[in-house]
């Protein structure tokens, strides 16, 4: 999956969704107290779907009090929030070595695939979370929406920085294509990520986004 530089809204604020903290702690750090909490969120995922966590479970499980939980975040949506920018960065750096507009794409491509299906798989719980509950939530659709677009807008500016991929589609509507190429990458990763056969097999998934990437952008599929 294609995604930009960490500058390039990673860490930004859809909707309401807070980035971070709403305001400075007082009376000391209490960072922990914040780090806590979205690790004790990412856990509980694990176990139950989104929409059955409270936040009073959160509170239990991070064993902070229902105080210390709102001076950081305005809902579990807030939290979920974060968890999933935090995997987004991750997937920019998943991405760089084709970004960087290789002598080989494919090979750089074949590495950032396999970078970003192992993202997913230790992400799974937050990934699966996001995929199954944006368009629930006005603030979580805003949100992933602007991540997913990162990656289209980075998959168009890849092409655009490449000749080999400008000549191949010349003619085309590059950024429909590329954000085809992006939701597609999205849900064959939650496939993967639930489990789902056979794109439960890592190599398989693998093969085939690279075939599909490949095919639609470097190999000339035109009829003589």
């Amino acid at each position: 999956m294609a995604t930009p530089s960490r500058s390039s809204g990673s860490s930004r604020s859809s909707g309401s969704l807070r980035p971070h903290g709403r305001r400075s702690a007082v009376g000391g750090d209490t960072t922990d107290l914040r780090e806590a909490i979205l690790a004790a969120t990412a856990g509980l995922l694990a176990d139950r779907p989104f929409g059955d966590l409270a936040v009073g479970d959160i509170l239990i499980a991070a064993g902070v009090s229902r105080g210390s939980f709102y001076f950081y975040f305005d809902s579990k949506h807030d939290v979920l929030a974060e968890l999933v920018r935090r995997a987004v960065a991750r997937g920019h750096d998943a991405a760089a070595p084709w970004l960087a507009v290789p002598a080989d794409p494919a090979a750089a491509l074949r590495t950032g695939i396999t970078a970003g299906a192992q993202l997913w798989r230790q992400s799974a719980p937050v990934l699966r979370a996001i995929v199954e509950n944006w368009r629930t939530d006005p603030r979580l659709e805003a949100l992933w929406t602007e991540q997913m677009q990162t990656f289209t807008d980075a998959t168009v500016a890849q092409i655009n920085a490449d000749p080999r991929a400008r000549q191949r589609l010349a003619g085309q509507d590059i950024p429909a294509l590329a954000s085809a190429l992006t939701w597609l990458g999205e849900r064959l990763y939650y496939l993967a990520a639930t489990g789902t056969p056979p794109f439960d097999d890592q190599d398989t998934l693998v093969a085939i986004l690279l075939h599909i990437w490949t095919t639609a952008l470097y190999e000339d599929t035109s009829t003589p």
